[in-house]
């Protein structure tokens, strides 16, 4: 029985942490919000007083956290994690970060004598939830197979993308291009509706034509069109506006960094950006239909 220490309990963080006791794995659990931690404790996962005190004696430590700053300094701070582990646990972060920042720290835990993976993952909450995920991997393959299972308790599709930092790269390369497509789905629907048409039928003739697209299938920006998506629940919850902005971002980021040409990523990102200034970066961002549609 592996024993894992869980750190960063939010929207993704939660769910996964509970597929993982469902699969009967050992677990020591660390937010700074003590509601998901209190939920943990109710199905038997061990609630930890620190990050510090959440990583002793683990064999594999899991974090998912918000943004690159926030697992700088959770591993590599003044007070970072990698000063104080004990053994040699395998550490994994699916947090989505710039993979130069996935390689700092990855570089960091190889110059203590650790392994670690950057495993970000696609799927959102009701992924999450049904222990559906797709893991994203950087790293080497022997330390890939040791966290395969795992993964595989949170998961349904496992990937190795390549060396340490190539799960990032080909995260924000998904993350761009389902932003380009979900604002290229409302902005039709909307064409659609503003004619006359029904979004429901509008949307069956696309799903069934070359329009078709996850969006428009899966998870459907238009309110009512589709049951059981933020759409349908004033797009509460999901993958926040906010977060898509912050991913576009590190997607511009790389793009500058190999001088590649992202005209429709960055146009995305600036969408998003103005969606997010009008109140909306709580929302879901399939929420982006509100921006055609005048709200």
């Amino acid at each position: 029985m592996k024993k894992i220490g869980f750190i960063g309990l939010g929207h993704m963080g939660l769910p996964m942490a509970k597929n993982l006791v469902k699969n009967q794995y050992q677990l020591n659990v660390f937010d700074l919000n003590p509601e998901p931690l209190q939920e943990l404790k109710a199905l038997g996962a061990h609630v930890a007083i620190s990050a510090t005190d959440a990583i002793q004696n683990v064999d594999v430590i899991i974090s998912m956290l918000p943004s690159s700053p926030h697992v700088e300094s959770l591993y590599s701070g003044p007070d970072g994690l990698l000063a104080s582990i004990t053994g040699k646990p395998l550490i994994i972060d699916c947090s989505t970060i710039a993979p130069d920042c996935a390689r700092r720290v990855s570089k960091a835990a190889a110059d203590k004598g650790l392994h670690m993976l950057d495993a970000p993952v696609s799927g959102g909450v009701a992924g999450a939830e049904a222990g559906t995920l797709t893991f994203i991997v950087g790293g080497n393959s022997d330390e890939f197979n040791s966290a395969k299972p795992i993964l595989e308790a949170m998961g349904s599709k496992i990937f190795h993308a390549g060396d340490h930092g190539a799960g990032q790269v080909a995260k924000i390369c998904n993350n761009m291009l389902l932003a380009v497509h979900m604002i290229g789905t409302a902005e039709a629907l909307n064409l659609g509706v503003e004619n006359g048409l029904d979004p429901k039928v509008l949307s069956d003739i696309m799903v069934s034509s070359s329009g078709r697209n996850w969006s428009l299938e899966v998870y459907n920006p238009y309110p009512g069109v589709m049951e059981n998506v933020p759409a349908s629940k004033s797009y509460d919850g999901g993958f926040l506006v906010d977060l898509m902005h912050k991913d576009l971002g590190l997607a511009m980021e790389a793009a500058q960094s190999v001088k590649a040409s992202t005209p429709m990523g960055t146009l995305a990102r600036s969408l998003y950006a103005m969606h997010s200034q009008h109140g909306h970066g709580q929302l879901d961002f399939s929420s982006i239909q509100k921006l055609f549609s005048g709200e």
